[in-house]
């Protein structure tokens, strides 16, 4: 199972999806190819989780009376 190159879909860059990467989508059960270049891939993940800190993206949820 050689190496296969792929193109991200949010970037447009070409990466390799490894020997290694695609035995372990196989063990994992993934049917899927990653569509995203590690960075991307990276950057999504962050994004998911809030990636900024703070205290849920600033609208408050109150009225401070102000």
């Amino acid at each position: 199972m050689p190496d296969k190159m792929l193109v991200c879909k949010d970037c447009g860059a070409q990466f390799a999806f490894t020997e290694g990467e695609q035995a372990f989508y196989k063990e994992k059960g993934f049917d899927n190819e990653p569509v995203r270049c590690p960075d991307c891939r990276r950057a999504k993940k962050q994004q998911r989780q809030g990636g900024g800190g703070g205290y849920g993206g600033g609208g408050g949820g109150y009225d401070r009376g102000w």
